[in-house]
Parts: C-alpha cells; structure tokens; sequence
C-alpha cells in the first residue's frame, strides 16, 4: 500500500495531518518515564513522530535515547525543539532496517500506524532490536478503529497471539491513566524479551 511510504508520513506531517499527536507526552508513559532511575540505558522510540517522550527523557537527564522515523519533518520538528538533542539520535530510517540494540523500547502510535500484515514483522524485530531482559513499554488501542487506513486498531486476544510468541508479557491490562482523548480505549504493555 503505497500510501503508507515515506513520502506519505512526510506529508502528514508537512500539512500538520497528525490526529494522533497529542502535543504532549502521553500520561502513562510520562508516569513510567517518572518512576525510572538508571539514565544510561539505551532507549529507543519507534515511528515518534514529534516525540514528546523523547525531549521528556532528554530534559530529565536520559541521554542514551534514539527515535526512528521516515519522516524528515518529524524529526526536524523534534531538533527545532530541543536544539541540543544529538543528531546522531535522531534516525532517519525505516524501523524494520535498523540494527541496534536497546535497553528500553516505547511504543506510542507506531503499532497503530503499521499495515496489520506487518505485526508478526514488528514482534520479530522488536525481538531483535531488545537486549536480553530488555523492555518494551507503551499503550495499544484496545478498540477496532479503521481497516483501510491508520491507525489500524486491535484487541487483547489479537496482542497476545503476536507478543506471546517472542516476549514474556508482564503487564498487559486497560489503561487507567490514559490521556483524555484516548480513555478507554487504550491497553498499558510492559514486555520483556526473555533471557535465553
């Protein structure tokens, strides 16, 4: 589907197109972000976007944080923001493409935004993008939403059927501290990749 390219995401941003941009940092991940201690860990945001995460972690001292996205607009918006934030760390690439590896990854819209038929894809590559005992946190919609276009919906059932494959789930439950515009309609996701 050719309307999920990089071009595509570029423009959405261009034309401020970004429905699913919350302005600010979405509240459980800030409340995570808050109770966290160790500021050297690698931390990676998938498909972020403007991502207010990332320049919270950045401000609070976190300095080992990279977001990947397709979207040159996106990522120039986040530098234009926090002008110290290292270029270097900011990714222009395409997630399934990346070879690193990550301490903690955040999940926040980018699963939304994938065609379904790459969910196998993404658990795959979550699976090799994590360090062993390595974490990913963040919410999923928990509502079915849209077939044709993102952001592309689901359901425990469905989560479980793909996650349970690679990651030991930790926390996968209804999200109570969601942000006004997304309540009830959002699960909270702690996985962690298992020790081999």
């Amino acid at each position: 589907m050719e309307q999920l390219s990089a071009a595509y995401w570029d423009n959405r941003y261009k034309n401020n197109d970004i429905g699913w941009d919350l302005g600010e940092v979405s509240p459980p991940l800030k409340a995570y972000i808050d109770q966290m201690i160790d500021k050297t860990i690698r931390i990676l945001i998938p498909g972020g976007g403007n991502s207010y995460e990332a320049e919270y972690l950045f401000n609070k001292g976190f300095k080992n944080v990279y977001v990947v996205d397709v979207s040159k607009t996106a990522l120039d918006n986040i530098k234009s923001r926090v002008p110290d934030f290292p270029d270097s760390h900011l990714l222009l690439h395409d997630f399934f493409d990346l070879e690193m590896s990550f301490d903690l990854i955040f999940e926040q819209t980018f699963f939304c935004a994938l065609q379904p038929k790459l969910r196998p894809q993404y658990v795959t590559k979550m699976n090799e993008l994590l360090v062993e005992s390595g974490i990913l946190v963040g919410v999923l919609f928990n509502v079915p939403l849209f077939k044709d276009h993102p952001p592309f919906g689901g359901s425990t059932s469905e989560y479980l059927q793909y996650f349970q494959t690679a990651l030991r789930i930790i926390t996968m439950a209804p999200c109570y501290n969601s942000h006004v515009s997304r309540q009830d309609k959002e699960l909270f996701v702690i996985l962690e990749k298992p020790k081999h």
